[in-house]
């Protein structure tokens, strides 16, 4: 018998698979910790819920008895598995007695459970597939339907989703974040099935520019799809005949139409970071170059918004952690990359 169980996933919806795991680990140990990743994600087609709605999905799905005995821990995505591993670690302490014995209930499922090996002092429990179901054929259908015929979509699914899933899912369909993820799905979908023809699978090149200046950062709204109205670091796509400093630049002036010189510009560059992680995008593999620039206590640069920008606007570093979930893909974990926002913001226990 162990002191405390863990299950970790995402849960973007909760279906029968999870239930099951959830409840091997109820029988292992009397508490179980239930780490739901990806928290303060911005919602997008492969996170369309916040981690306090996969909370309720999950809770919902299990008598009284059993929801006392389960904390939910979330975590963010670091996009550095060392840092993530040891965020895990940190909120489990946090939440049970030094020297108690864990065991890790999970299920390989492919290249993405690999993070089950990495936690070698608990007893991991491997336990077969469970059930047919994924989180992702869920979401297509649900993505493809239309608050009406939400039902109908999930019919032949209905058999792997707890009815805490299924009265969250008909709920969530009458807010307006429904019919933006159905934008974003389709377009993605559609992105997707334009590449699907190559010989290789496709890796994109994009570039980021970073611009600091008076303790602020200079941030847009996204105009478009993916991740319109999100906020995110000026950027984009490198062209056949740039560099990607020559891209970086040619970016940053299209979309905030910041003035400054090549030469102003040159001088404030402080380190270029690259983002590689294969999961970073939804768009597809997509390595993008970060250049960070510090203008130090200069003026503030006059910027309108333009092109691929909705609206673009100073922010003070100071305001950027609770604006975290606010963000596209992985826009906040760069700057927290290159300004250390996060520092020990874990969740506390409760």
């Amino acid at each position: 018998m162990h002191d405390t169980a863990l299950l970790i996933g995402r849960f973007e919806p909760v279906h029968s698979g999870h239930l099951a795991l959830l409840h091997e680990a109820l029988r292992q140990a009397p508490q179980v910790i239930v780490v739901v990743g990806s928290a303060w994600q911005a919602r997008s087609p492969k996170n369309p819920f916040t981690w306090q709605e996969r909370e309720a999905m999950l809770k919902g799905a299990l008598p009284k008895a059993d929801r006392d005995r389960v904390q939910v821990l979330p975590v963010r995505d670091y996009y550095n598995e060392a840092v993530w591993v040891q965020a895990v670690h940190q909120g489990v302490a946090q939440r049970t007695a030094a020297g108690a014995r864990v065991a890790l209930v999970g299920h390989f499922k492919d290249a993405t459970s690999s993070y089950l090996r990495a936690f070698p002092a608990w007893t991991l429990i491997d336990l077969p597939r469970q059930g047919r179901m994924d989180a992702t054929t869920i979401r297509d259908a649900y993505f493809g339907a239309t608050p009406a015929t939400v039902g109908a979509a999930l019919a032949p699914l209905a058999s792997e989703i707890p009815a805490s899933t299924v009265e969250m899912l008909h709920a969530f369909a009458q807010t307006p974040h429904y019919p933006a993820l159905q934008q974003e799905w389709r377009m993605l979908r559609s992105y997707r099935e334009a590449w699907a023809a190559a010989p290789y699978p496709p890796v994109f090149v994009t570039v980021d520019a970073l611009l600091r200046c008076q303790d602020q950062v200079l941030l847009i709204r996204r105009a478009h799809a993916p991740g319109k109205g999100q906020l995110a670091v000026p950027g984009g796509f490198i062209e056949q005949r740039e560099t990607v400093w020559q891209s970086c630049l040619r970016e940053l002036v299209e979309e905030t139409r910041c003035p400054l010189p090549e030469a102003a510009m040159r001088a404030a560059l402080q380190s270029v970071s690259v983002f590689d992680h294969p999961d970073r995008s939804q768009r597809g593999r997509t390595i993008t170059h970060a250049h960070y620039f510090d203008l130090g206590d200069a003026p503030l640069p006059e910027v309108q918004a333009a092109d691929d920008a909705a609206q673009v606007q100073w922010t003070p570093i100071a305001a950027l952690a609770a604006l975290e979930e606010e963000f596209f893909e992985d826009h906040f974990h760069m700057l927290d990359h290159f300004l250390h926002l996060t520092g020990s913001l874990l969740p506390a226990p409760g």
